[in-house]
């Protein structure tokens, strides 16, 4: 929308140039691409080239499965795992959390997981199923994967790792599942991929995606997919020195930075003002055309209080009082000073209320 700053690529990031052109392209190639006639072999041709690519974008060597996205790929893990119990840290998206772990594992008060409370669950589990986040998509706080990891080996579990917000931006950490969002990155909303180690260690249950998953392709968000885990993600060096600019912004207007000793991915930031609802800030600065969220997507419409906040010690007062900024390639330092702008004139008039 002209003239608006949009601040919240960590719930959707615009498609790019190049995604949308290989989407125009593949909506050409209609067939089915598991019908046995030339025109299927055709587009299953065009599907199996963008996995590779994919998967070669990202370094990953095992099995690649197209999913609807993020939240169906957890789902599919949670529940049909060859393993034990499932353990989860008590900071995972709501889609672990819909699927009951058998424990909620805490976190530190710096966001990051607690790794003696893992150590202590996985002494008492047989080959458990571990859910991580590669990156808190609330706070931006980047977890201890490797360390986790590590543990989960040696007690002979599995380890899935969620990386909507980090794929593109981070490595891909070492693990048996890992799931990807093609909207987080570029690509179109309603595709994101599973990658698993070893596929004997995930129940089938027929249809396609190797038995994964049943129902037709959708081959042109799949091309769209591959074009942005193609394109150039070098900006995100850039979003450091921006984050940076916003800390000390929010900071010098006397607001809160969340986890601000912790390690952050460069594209997420979370913030409290002081005695402002969060909720009321995102109407204010919507209202200013700057386009920020009130913690997650998935929850910011509620009004429950953030668990990963309340996982992190915050009283249900002071959670209610974060909103959460995310950048993406397009992200500009005037956009960065214009919403430290909008802030510090909107804390100005609650101090003076």
């Amino acid at each position: 929308m002209a003239g608006r700053i949009y601040l919240d690529h960590a719930s959707t990031t615009p498609i790019l140039p190049e995604a949308q052109a290989a989407m125009a392209e593949a909506f050409r190639s209609w067939a089915n691409p598991s019908s046995p006639h030339a025109e299927g072999r055709a587009v299953r041709a065009l599907l199996e080239r963008a996995r590779r690519r994919i998967a070669q974008a990202f370094g990953w060597d095992g099995t690649l499965l197209f999913t609807s996205g993020a939240t169906e790929a957890i789902e599919i893990v949670m529940r049909r795992a060859r393993a034990g119990p499932r353990l989860a840290s008590a900071i995972e998206h709501p889609a672990v959390i819909r699927c009951d772990p058998a424990e909620m594992l805490p976190v530190e008060s710096d966001g990051r997981l607690d790794l003696r409370a893992l150590e202590a669950a996985l002494k008492g589990s047989e080959r458990p199923l571990v859910a991580l986040m590669a990156v808190n998509n609330e706070t931006g706080v980047v977890q201890p994967i490797e360390e986790a990891g590590e543990r989960v080996k040696a007690a002979g579990g599995l380890l899935l790792v969620d990386c909507a917000q980090s794929a593109g931006k981070l490595p891909l950490p070492e693990a048996d599942f890992i799931v990807l969002a093609a909207h987080k990155l570029g690509g179109p909303p309603g595709i994101g991929a599973l990658l698993v180690r070893d596929p004997v260690t995930l129940e089938a249950v027929g249809g396609q995606e190797g038995g994964h998953r049943p129902g037709t392709p959708a081959v042109p968000s799949i091309m769209g997919f591959a074009a942005a885990a193609e394109a150039d993600h070098r900006w995100y060096e850039g979003a450091k020195r921006l984050r940076a600019r916003l800390d000390a912004g929010i900071a010098a207007a006397g607001g809160e930075v969340v986890a601000s000793g912790s390690p952050r991915i460069a594209t997420i930031g979370a913030y409290r003002m002081p005695g402002g609802p969060g909720a009321a800030q995102m109407m204010q600065f919507d209202l200013a055309g700057i386009a920020v969220s009130a913690g997650s997507a998935c929850s910011s419409g509620s009004l429950k209080t953030s668990h990963v906040l309340t996982a992190m010690g915050w009283s249900e007062e002071a959670s209610r009082e974060v909103i959460r900024v995310s950048f993406g390639p397009q992200t500009s330092e005037a956009e960065i000073d214009a919403l430290v702008g909008e802030w510090r004139a909107m804390a100005g008039k609650r101090r003076a209320a």
